[in-house]
């Protein structure tokens, strides 16, 4: 009985001493429906994107997060493509500081790195022209340390190594690696300031912009980001400068940016401007030379932290195409 007695002892202590987790797995998703109507053109509706959102906890120190997109293939004309947004295994070092593996959203600016697929939390219906343009690489599959609010300034950083430009999310298409490069602060209430360098080399025989590359490309991205959302104000403001070298035509300079003012008259109720630039210097070869500037105006609802109405009017002023008016709305929602 001592025998027995002892054992069943020895066996809660080993479980009350050794802590347990169980997999804490969360699966969410975010959809929006779209109404619009442009200059020339017909009224049309339409939903943006279908996003499955899933985070996994799978010990104190190891968690995953998956985001897959459902959303509609103009080349088909008729069928939906799935494309594998985000995959990335997080290993906490220590504190606020990660190990990142995997497919990440690069962290060049401070769109690409808050607002990924998810409508409901965009500012705006859609993203500013910059990324339309392709100025910056929005994803990176490889490997990189990031931090989060540390001192007094809540200092953040992210270091990302990846197979770069022109690759496949299973594959490097050449040797060279890219490097992404952020630091930001967050010196008082909301105000966030921030600084991203991004550097690749692009290679020979890479489909990208529309065409197949016949020269190297030496990149360099620099970018520099202000914002605050607060209880009534609302400002982002971002400019990137990219710098394109070939062995050929020197190196072509190229400035994107954007800035977003949004006021709330209640909680509920957010009127909204953003202004967009995008100038090209004359022999471009990487981007697609197309000098563009636009003006959004609208108004968002949130409904609740789950159903978000925004309605817009857009001008925008292009250098190789007619001048554009567009109305748009749409409902996004999170479930």
């Amino acid at each position: 009985m001592k025998k027995i007695f002892f054992t069943i002892l020895i066996i809660k202590l080993v479980f009350i001493a050794t802590p347990s987790w169980s997999q804490d797995t969360q699966i969410r998703g975010f959809v929006d429906v779209l109404g619009k109507y442009e200059t020339g053109d017909k009224l049309s509706f339409g939903f943006g994107e279908q996003d499955l959102f899933i985070t996994s906890v799978l010990s104190d120190r190891i968690s995953f997060l998956g985001e897959t997109v459902f959303k509609f293939d103009p080349l088909s004309h008729s069928e939906f493509s799935i494309s594998v947004e985000r995959v990335i295994i997080d290993y906490n070092l220590k504190g606020n500081n990660d190990l990142l593996m995997g497919k990440v959203h690069t962290p060049l600016n401070y769109w690409n790195d808050t607002y990924h697929h998810g409508r409901l939390f965009f500012p705006t219906i859609e993203r500013p022209l910059l990324f339309k343009a392709e100025i910056i690489p929005i994803h990176t599959v490889g490997v990189g340390v990031r931090g989060h609010d540390l001192g007094d300034l809540r200092f953040g950083y992210d270091l990302y190594i990846g197979n770069g430009i022109g690759s496949e999310d299973v594959k490097d298409n050449d040797k060279n690696k890219s490097i992404s490069m952020a630091v930001h602060v967050k010196p008082a209430g909301r105000l966030r300031l921030g600084l991203s360098w991004y550097n690749d080399v692009i290679s020979n025989g890479a489909d990208l912009h529309g065409r197949t590359l016949d020269w190297k490309v030496k990149q360099n991205l620099l970018t520099a980001s202000v914002s605050t959302f607060g209880k009534k104000v609302e400002i982002l403001a971002e400019g990137t400068a990219g710098f394109n070298k070939t062995d050929t035509t020197g190196v072509t300079k190229s400035f994107a940016s954007y800035v977003y003012a949004g006021y709330k008259v209640t909680p509920k109720v957010i009127p909204y401007l953003r202004y967009d630039y995008l100038h090209f210097q004359e022999g471009e070869i990487y981007y697609n030379k197309n000098n563009v500037s636009s003006v959004v105006a609208g108004i968002r609802i949130e409904l609740n932290y789950l159903a978000v109405v925004k309605l817009e009017y857009q001008y925008e002023h292009s250098e190789l195409s007619d001048n554009t008016s567009t109305i748009m709305t749409q409902f996004a929602i999170g479930f």
